[in-house]
């Protein structure tokens, strides 16, 4: 039970992310609806020359490099665990509610925490590099010419591509919290799981968020209709 428990969060974790398009292509989610954004995003930014859209890609830039930052002091942070395993085994035993762990226990849950904050530091870093990318692309408009809508879809679909693995980053953190719910018992981290795949669900489909860009999308999709040659 105690191993189950250890491993539930990334399971969880690796469930949501796969499990998420096959909910996806029977209602969109909010992931879905700001990658529309996206497209509409350089679809406009190709029509003009403006700093505006170096400064939002210098601000999404700047949020994933934070956490990758700090995925980076927590990986630091489990390495230093394992250097003070009596310590934390005395501080455990003030915190646990019904479990009392062994050393070789705390050292795999240690491990399982690892392996999560790894994940989300490669996660960020890709993201970061992704949109890198997609700001060179974004900067190598011609405005002066006709720009194709394969290449508008190309640049808009890194920035998508970007945006997913900023959100598994973030999901991460997320389940990280039920990884820490495992130090006062094992049931609080299988709940805490439990509990996070419902909220990340209840944000990416049923959110106020969720309802709003999708009325802000439909709109636009309306705006852009009517303006449409020979419509």
């Amino acid at each position: 039970m105690t191993l189950i428990a250890t491993l539930f969060p990334l399971l969880c974790w690796f469930t949501y992310n796969y499990g998420v398009p096959l909910i996806e292509r029977v209602r969109p989610s909010l992931s879905v609806i700001m990658s529309m954004q996206r497209r509409r995003w350089v679809a406009n930014a190709a029509r003009r020359e403006s700093p505006l859209d170096a400064i939002l890609a210098g601000n999404l830039m700047g949020a994933v490099s934070f956490l990758a930052s700090t995925s980076a002091l927590l990986v630091l942070a489990v390495f230093a665990a394992f250097g003070q395993l009596p310590a934390l085994m005395g501080a455990l035993k003030t915190v646990e509610i019904g479990s009392s762990y062994s050393v070789p226990e705390v050292q795999i849950h240690l491990v399982a925490m690892l392996a999560i904050f790894v994940l989300s530091f490669f996660a960020f870093t890709l993201a970061l590099r992704q949109f890198n990318h997609f700001c060179i692309m974004l900067g190598a408009i011609d405005h002066t010419g006709h720009v194709t809508e394969t290449e508008i879809d190309a640049i808009a679909q890194l920035n998508s591509l970007a945006a997913k693995n900023f959100n598994n980053g973030i999901r991460a953190f997320y389940f990280s919290v039920s990884m820490v719910a495992w130090f006062v018992n094992e049931w609080f981290s299988i709940t805490a799981s439990l509990l996070t795949v419902g909220f990340l669900i209840h944000r990416e489909f049923f959110s106020t968020a969720h309802r709003l860009a999708a009325s802000a999308a439909v709109i636009a999709s309306r705006r852009e209709q009517q303006a449409a040659p020979g419509a």
